[in-house]
């Protein structure tokens, strides 16, 4: 016989002796296993203060039930109890134990209450007696080994005596002395660990490992049901037949929180399902209802759950203790609240705004440095190897993927859900990041969503942009972690990294104050030949988070983090040292010097912002090669980059919990949906507890106090839900309608003005209405609309742009000004053309000298922000278009901020009282785009005829004119059709012809804004002419 054979044969004889054994101690007669001991246990008697917390974390390292050494109780903590009442209950049948006792337990912080019959104090009784005899005979396997060697030597084990009188014959008068007896008998218990730690002691008393995590919340009811598979609501999650016979009854432990319902595998204790409480919440009993003997129907928005109890007083214990603990510590999740929204509204939360990502991507990064538990990060792209902090000083240390693996490596668990776009619309290489991220550490996990074919959605995206830690500190707003989105209040157009001014006469007449560059140079760094691929452009490349067609294309593309220094060799894998300080120029002594202001003191030399893929202008050329992080991708010294304007947010507290929720619930969504993410692996994710919300071990500096209500867009198809939700549609409608002076919004897309055939929300026509109820009532109102010059989508619109831009720019023309249904044709039909006095449409746009020549190029607005009277604001991922706001399309996720804390100001010439977070958003907002400074006194009215008129109208007619003037800008009102733009292109310009006097011209420039052209390529039809590829994607694309 082979040694293996052998081998085998003396396990199979071991596991037979030890299954003999046991069948033996199950059959002994349990009154002659007492054995004398000892009754103390010092570990429990004592209630020092020091008692040690369960760490949330413990919720990814849960074990079997039955596995030794678990830690399920708070150390160093006492568990009491108190049999508070006795139920007796009368039968047609003769019952043993009419009896029903409510038993209270107290261990730390948390109370729960259990209810058993004598009957269970008897079977539980004989089960510590075989456990007992079991214990002390010397099976020869590792777990009863192990189980044997955590009890220590001469710990107590003499067993509490259950009295022996039968139950039946127990009169009433008599209850409160059995009650004390039952309460003695059960405290000695728990005073001993041998018995207390018993997976058996666990069930009867209803604990588990996940019972006294303060993070979870109070306990709730617990224990072990049978449930049913399948009752998912989202069609291809359920069984094909609809027969008994396909269902699968499966032994579960069933734990209750205040929030939510999961329950564990009994083997090996992973958690199987998370069914989060929402409006949608029922509990039912009863065959009828639940098709089964002793049912128990929990319904949510997202499944249909069947238990199994073993009585149906059983199922009517279990729907009271859980409708009882939900309705106590849930009930803001039982109802819907206001909008619609999943979310109440959370008074007192700390809130902060920014403008641009420059200080959004700092304050990210170190939020992420501090977190000690969980960092969840969604975005619709996401480029690993940006640098959060620029100018980069410290090597690599604040790039993503370096902070995102430093954390993972000291236990955070890192949880990334990207969209997964169709590979031939949009080119922003999910893949590779997910790919990339999973590469760095076991602790982050990555999924990517929706699986076009499985899940039949190819049109829509997944677009919020949430980075949330430790579920207590949550950043929403319109600012993915990717290329191309850096910037600062300068919208820098240059980066070739040379401080050094330039020397030569004609580049020293072109340095014009505004020319703020963050670097010129007149000495060319040679560049390397890139060799990138030419680019198949696919009508569905689109907008960046966007556009319908931009959640397709890459239209607007995250910016990422370029290569801050000149060095050759920030390999995407230099995660060690590959060092990216910037180098002194060795020239820079020489002449003048410029110092570049940062946030790190001055910086001489070479140094840049945006590396690589990085510096960007998708409108001239879309990202290709995104595998190669730090390879430029467009020649920076001829092209200028598209500086990034955008808005974020970060809140606190319940509100961040509700942010952490809807990517919980989307998380496990996806873990259920796709068969590969269904692995342990991959874990549910389970929501911390509204109670324990106001505990912030990170906060965010200079964030003021709010009330903050947090709004979405979602759908059965996003987020697993019943009915889809379109919170933020309602509250931009809400927020119009109710406001009383003026509405400021900056926005990506603005396609709106309902038609009920191809535009559907009402964001447009609410606006018209409000300026016409303030025509009727001869009260002033203002309306600023700041949106991009061109859609974010590759394209050269000196010719005319693709199809994709022009599709985009039909729709938003549309909403502004074309047709009957636009807001301007519906205030003209009832105001004529006073209209200009309420409503204003802008654009931004910059210039800069670039290699000795003047260039100009639109500042891209991704912004999702609406300020209405200094004391709303809302920003968020939603861009005014059907595909963000209707709900059942594009995912996204918006907070809507009403300010608590007020500041004295003016509105209409008027003492008013401002709120400190919306008022002082807009005037940072109107500090960028028309220069000055936030405390400029010609900005605090936002709605007097003297800013309205004098200043905003009047700057962005001036600069419009000026750069019309100088670089003869497209998009122009001088351009009706296409017939014009070949001859306007032709003539030259100011620029080239006379660049000295086009310099001084660009002096008279003030901020970004300019006037919107209203009359650009009017006489053309814009939609996708038949025959296009773009013309066979149905029209939702681009609304």
């Amino acid at each position: 016989m082979s040694l293996r054979a052998e081998g085998h044969a003396a396990t199979s004889t071991l596991k037979k002796l030890a299954a003999d054994m046991s069948n033996i101690i199950e059959s002994l007669d349990t009154r002659e296993l007492h054995v004398e001991g000892e009754e103390v246990d010092s570990e429990v008697l004592t209630d020092p203060k020091g008692t040690v917390c369960i760490p949330f974390s413990a919720i990814y390292h849960t074990h079997g039930f039955k596995e030794p050494g678990t830690q399920t109780y708070l150390s160093g903590c006492p568990v009491r109890v108190r049999v508070l009442e006795v139920e007796r209950f009368t039968s047609t049948k003769k019952v043993p134990s009419p009896n029903v006792y409510t038993i209270e337990l107290t261990h730390g912080e948390f109370v729960w209450h259990v209810k058993r019959k004598f009957k269970h104090f008897q079977e539980f009784h004989r089960e510590l007696l075989r456990y007992k005899a079991f214990v002390r005979i010397p099976i020869p396997t590792r777990s009863h080994t192990v189980r044997r060697q955590s009890i220590k030597r001469g710990e107590p084990r003499q067993m509490p005596s259950l009295p022996h009188t039968a139950e039946s014959t127990v009169r009433e008068e008599h209850f409160s002395s059995r009650r004390k007896q039952l309460e003695d008998y059960l405290t000695n218990i728990l005073k001993m660990p041998m018995y207390r730690n018993y997976h058996g002691t666990m069930e009867f008393v209803g604990v588990s490992q996940l019972s006294f995590i303060h993070d979870l919340g109070p306990k709730g009811i617990e224990g072990f049901i049978m449930k049913r598979s399948g009752g998912h609501r989202i069609p291809g999650l359920n069984c094909c037949g609809q027969g008994r016979m396909c269902y699968r009854w499966s032994k579960r432990w069933l734990v209750v929180k205040d929030s939510f319902l999961m329950y564990m595998k009994p083997d090996s204790g992973a958690i199987s399902f998370v069914l989060l409480v929402d409006k949608e919440f029922n509990i039912k009993i009863g065959q009828k209802e639940t098709e089964t003997k002793y049912g128990l129907q929990i319904d949510n928005l997202s499944r249909s759950l069947i238990l199994k109890c073993n009585s149906y007083r059983h199922a009517q214990w279990w729907r009271q203790g859980i409708d009882e603990f939900i309705r106590k510590h849930g009930k803001d999740f039982l109802t819907e609240h206001r909008f619609g929204s999943y979310a109440a509204v959370q008074e007192n939360t700390l809130a902060k705004w920014y403008v641009n990502a420059k200080w959004y991507f700092e304050d990210v990064a170190n939020a992420m440095e501090a977190a000690k538990e969980e960092i969840f990060i969604t975005d619709w792209w996401l480029s690993p190897e940006i640098f959060m902090k620029r100018p980069v000083v410290e090597g690599n240390r604040w790039r993503l993927d370096c902070i995102l693996k430093r954390k993972a490596q000291q236990g955070v668990r890192i949880f990334v859900m990207l969209y997964k776009e169709v590979e031939l619309a949009l080119g922003i290489n999910s893949e590779y990041s997910k790919r990339t991220l999973m590469h760095l550490h076991p602790n982050i996990k990555v999924m990517r969503h929706p699986d076009h074919v499985s899940s039949s959605v190819y049109l829509w995206a997944h677009h919020e942009k949430l980075v949330i830690v430790d579920q207590s500190v949550a950043f929403v707003g319109g600012i993915d972690l990717a290329y191309g989105r850096w910037d600062d209040d300068e919208h820098r157009l240059t980066d070739v990294g040379s401080v050094k001014r330039a020397s030569t006469a004609a580049t020293k007449s072109l340095s014009t104050a505004n020319l703020a560059a963050a670097a010129e140079s007149t000495e060319r760094v040679p560049l390397q030949p890139q060799g990138l691929a030419p680019e198949s452009h696919l009508f569905e490349r689109n907008a960046d988070d966007g556009p319908d067609t931009s959640k397709m294309k890459g239209i607007g593309k995250p910016r990422k983090f370029s290569r801050f220094s000149i060095y050759k060799h920030l390999h995407k894998h230099g995660m060690h040292h590959s060092d990216s300080v910037s180098s002194i120029d060795s020239e820079s002594n020489k002449g003048s010097i410029r110092s570049l202001k940062t946030g790190v003191g001055e910086l001489l030399g070479e140094t840049r912002f945006w590396h690589g893929k990085d510096y960007c202008n998708f409108v001239f050329k879309d990202w290709v090669q995104l595998d190669k992080p730090f390879a430029d991708f467009i020649d920076r010294y001829t092209t200028p980059r598209m500086p990034w304007h955008d808005i974020s947010s970060v809140v606190h507290g319940r509100a961040a919990r509700d942010v952490a929720r809807h990517f919980i619930q989307r998380w496990n969504f996806t873990k259920i949906m796709k068969p590969k993410y269904r692995s342990l692996s991959y874990p549910f994710l389970l929501p911390k507890s509204q109670q324990t919300a106001h505990e912030l071990k990170y906060q965010v500096p200079e964030a003021v106090p709010a009330t903050v209500q947090v709004i979405r867009s979602a759908a059965d198809w996003s987020a697993g839900i019943k009915y889809h939700e379109e919170s933020i549609h309602k509250a931009y409608i809400s927020v119009i309608e109710n406001s009383k002076h003026y509405i400021y919004i900056e926005n990506q897309f603005f396609i709106s003005c309902a038609d009920d055939k191809v535009v559907w929300n009402k964001i447009g026509d609410a606006i018209a209405q409000r300026i016409l109820k303030a025509h009727r009532e001869n009260r002033r109102f203002r309306v600023y609309v700041v949106i991009p010059l061109l859609p974010g989508f590759e394209g050269d619109i000196s010719t005319g742009g693709g199809n994709a831009l022009q599709a985009i720019m039909h729709f938003n023309y549309r909403t502004m000004c074309r047709g009957e249904n636009s807001i301007l044709g519906q205030l003209k039909a009832e105001v004529g053309d006073k209209w200009i006095n309420y409503i204003s449409f802008c654009g931004l746009r910059t210039y800069a000298e670039l290699e000795g020549k003047l260039v100009t190029e639109l500042i891209y607005v991704h912004s999702k922000l609406l300020i209405a009277d200094d004391n709303t604001v809302i920003i968020g991922s939603a861009n005014i278009n059907d595909r963000s706001m209707l709900g059942k399309r594009d995912s996204e996720m918006a907070v809507i901020v009403q300010d608590s804390d007020t500041v004295p100001s003016l509105m209409d010439g008027q003492e008013f009282r401002a709120g400190r977070f919306a008022q002082s958003l807009r005037l940072r907002c109107f500090r960028v785009v028309l220069g000055g400074s936030d405390l400029n006194p010609e900005h605090q009215d936002p709605v007097c005829d003297k800013f309205f008129k004098e200043v905003w109208i009047a700057t962005a007619a001036r600069n419009a004119t000026i750069f019309d003037k100088v670089f003869r800008c497209l998009p122009s009102d001088q351009v009706n059709n296409l017939a014009q733009l070949r001859e306007f292109i032709s003539k030259p310009k100011l620029a080239t012809d006379d660049p000295v006097k086009a310099a001084e011209e660009l002096k008279k420039i003030r901020g970004f804004l300019v006037q919107f052209p209203f009359r650009f390529l009017e006489e053309e039809y814009l939609l996708p002419s038949v025959g296009t590829k773009e013309s066979m994607v149905p029209m939702e694309v681009w609304t």
